[in-house]
């Protein structure tokens, strides 16, 4: 880790140099966006946010938001790296910032929903990785780790015992199995449920893509369930691509009914739920969970 000095300008902060592709450039918007650097690429496919700020200095900066935090990249003009950070001139002045704000004024509320605070999201667990060491067995533990790959987000207290939930946003079943865990077991700490958005229709797969990004997922999802209607968006210029990542997942494993649950029992067995499960305290008991 180093920092580098290019001409009337500092970057710093976290600072890195990679590889890049050679130059590509696309329309988009009316304007010359530049090709999106692999490993932003990457950051893309798995649902983050990503916006190109425009050039400085024959810099292309662009922002990704994920689970709520936004980091800064800049391209150097040859293109053979980029750089991690934010940007300096001369006087002090952060250019990101006012890139930031441009940026702003040009899309209006959704950077400003998806980055209004730090909260971070945890991705796959420790022993969830240690399952990953060994060879699958079974279509039932294939499935599992396609669960554990795809794009979610966690509902409840993160050492409890967990299942993965796919859902859509508009699905009353999902509704109706969501609010039968919410206060008496993620509420209560008993449980948290990996959620993996999907969505069958445009609408749908755009707030499934909104609260991928959202920084308070559970917030944003038990606010959506009592009624709030503005607390999951519909807003067509979200990255769907996390999306459809979990679509794909769906649709390659012919799954057919939402919400679908599954989940590794006490025993290491995997068990599968199809639709709003009856008995939730014998998952309970399944997954070898605290009593009440």
């Amino acid at each position: 880790m180093k920092f580098s000095y290019l001409r009337s300008f500092t970057v710093l902060a976290m600072t890195c140099f990679l590889a890049l592709p050679g130059p590509v450039a696309a329309q988009q918007g009316g304007g010359t966006v530049p090709q999106l650097p692999e490993p932003l690429q990457r950051l893309l496919t798995d649902g983050a946010q990503v916006r190109y700020l425009g050039t400085i200095n024959g810099l292309d900066g662009w922002v990704t938001i994920q689970g709520g935090q936004e980091q800064y990249f800049y391209v150097t003009p040859d293109r053979k790296n980029f750089v991690m950070g934010l940007l300096f001139g001369e006087d002090g002045r952060m250019l990101t910032l006012d890139q930031v704000q441009a940026l702003r004024k040009k899309e209006g509320d959704v950077l400003d929903l998806l980055t209004d605070d730090q909260l971070t999201r945890p991705r796959l667990d420790e022993s969830t990785k240690k399952q990953k060491e060994f060879e699958v067995k079974s279509p039932s533990e294939q499935l599992y780790m396609d669960m554990e790959e795809s794009n979610w987000v966690p509902l409840g207290d993160p050492s409890a015992p967990f299942i993965y939930t796919v859902v859509d946003p508009q699905c009353p079943h999902c509704h109706a199995f969501l609010k039968d865990l919410e206060k008496d077991y993620i509420k209560s700490g008993r449980l948290q449920v990996r959620l993996v958005p999907i969505g069958l229709r445009d609408e749908t797969r755009a707030q499934a893509a909104f609260l991928l990004a959202a920084p308070n997922p559970e917030d944003v999802w038990f606010r959506h369930l009592n009624g709030d209607q503005t607390a999951l968006p519909a807003k067509t210029e979200i990255n769907q691509q996390g999306v459809q990542h979990n679509i794909s997942v769906i649709e390659n494993w012919r799954l057919d009914v939402t919400p679908f649950t599954i989940y590794r029992n006490k025993d290491g067995k995997i068990k599968v739920i199809r639709g709003r499960a009856e008995d939730i305290e014998a998952i309970m008991t399944d997954l070898g969970a605290k009593s009440e």
